[in-house]
């Protein structure tokens, strides 16, 4: 179904018009909410120390998460401490666990299933603390409680989550999939209006600048650092492992929001595959990679982490780093020196 809807996103066909009513709610609801967070009918928390928020006004895949990876590191780089909080999509929490309580992620004993792939991702790449939660400033307390060194809060996610506010607002676009047909949900894949973007303080397209993007400012982002990582430990160039794989039958699994994306990625690396894409944040089975005939199996970094309770020495995965400009670290720290708390 969602692999259906997202085709239907992204023309103007009979899908879309079927759900316009839907859509049409969703939009008026969208607005009327962001309406009474702006007149401050409904509250917003604001931390004691600077908010980065990191989103994106379409669903599905945009190349979020190598942007928080990035901007965690640029942080750090220059002196700072940030901390990350998320939502946790996907998670199955326990039975037994407040589904809207907060939990840490630690990077060595966290699991995707309870966790969810992106948080654990980030946690195990940046080593900074990741608090998860649906409500959000109940993770930045938790955090800052727990941390009193973090400096900087980055929100992985949570463009539209008002209730937590932000200094800095950054919207990722898809450079290849743009607005779609330019919909709300779920005629569309749009959360919000483009015009939103007119109010972040910028925008980072996945994929190269964008004139159809109306941000204040724009930078281009592009995947790179790429390195093919076998579970047990190997670590190859994409060249080395183009030629270790001539004249063998791979097989790529991408359980992400674009797997296409990652599927032409590979292609360019010079890694020839049969596509196997499933939905995006989906937990992985054993049984799923079992593919007939697979000498070797590659997935993105995300899936890797769902995946290394029962990978087998088939299996590889891609990590990969967000190339951006040098002026978006300044542009970042100037925006933070600007909105210092009193």
């Amino acid at each position: 179904m969602r692999a259906w809807l997202e085709r239907e996103w992204q023309r103007l066909g009979g899908g879309a018009l079927v759900f316009l009513p839907l859509a049409v709610a969703f939009r008026a609801v969208s607005a009327l909410r962001r309406a009474l967070y702006r007149a401050r009918i409904l509250p917003s928390w604001r931390s004691p120390v600077p908010v980065v928020v990191i989103g994106n006004i379409t669903a599905g895949g945009t190349g979020k998460t190598p942007l928080v990876i990035a901007v965690v590191e640029a942080l750090a780089r220059s002196g700072r401490r940030p901390g990350v909080i998320s939502r946790g999509y996907g998670r199955v929490p326990p039975t037994d666990a407040d589904p809207r309580g907060v939990v840490r992620v630690l990077p060595g004993v966290a699991t995707p299933e309870y966790f969810g792939d992106e948080p654990v991702l980030i946690a195990r790449r940046t080593g900074v603390p990741v608090y998860l939660s649906p409500d959000r400033p109940a993770a930045a307390r938790a955090l800052l409680a727990a941390h009193p060194e973090v400096d900087v809060l980055v929100s992985d996610d949570g463009l539209q989550h008002y209730a937590l506010a932000r200094d800095v607002e950054i919207a990722v676009v898809d450079g290849e999939r743009g607005f779609g047909n330019g919909l709300p949900l779920p005629s569309g894949p749009l959360r919000e209006p483009v015009s939103r973007l007119r109010e972040v303080d910028a925008a980072v397209v996945n994929g190269g600048n964008d004139d159809r993007v109306p941000a204040p400012r724009q930078f281009a982002m592009r995947l790179a650092g790429e390195r093919f990582v076998s579970f047990s430990g190997e670590d190859l160039s994409p060249g080395e492992f183009a030629l270790a794989v001539r004249g063998r039958r791979v097989a790529a699994v991408a359980g992400i929001g674009n797997p296409a994306r990652f599927f032409a990625h590979l292609l360019r690396l010079g890694v020839a595959a049969d596509r196997h894409p499933f939905p995006d944040h989906h937990h992985f089975q054993p049984a799923e990679l079992r593919l007939p005939g697979a000498e070797l199996v590659v997935m993105t970094e995300k899936d890797a982490v769902k995946c290394a309770a029962f990978a087998d020495a088939r299996m590889w995965f891609l990590r990969v780093e967000a190339a951006l400009p040098p002026e978006f670290d300044a542009f970042l720290l100037e925006r933070l020196a600007e909105r210092k708390r009193p």
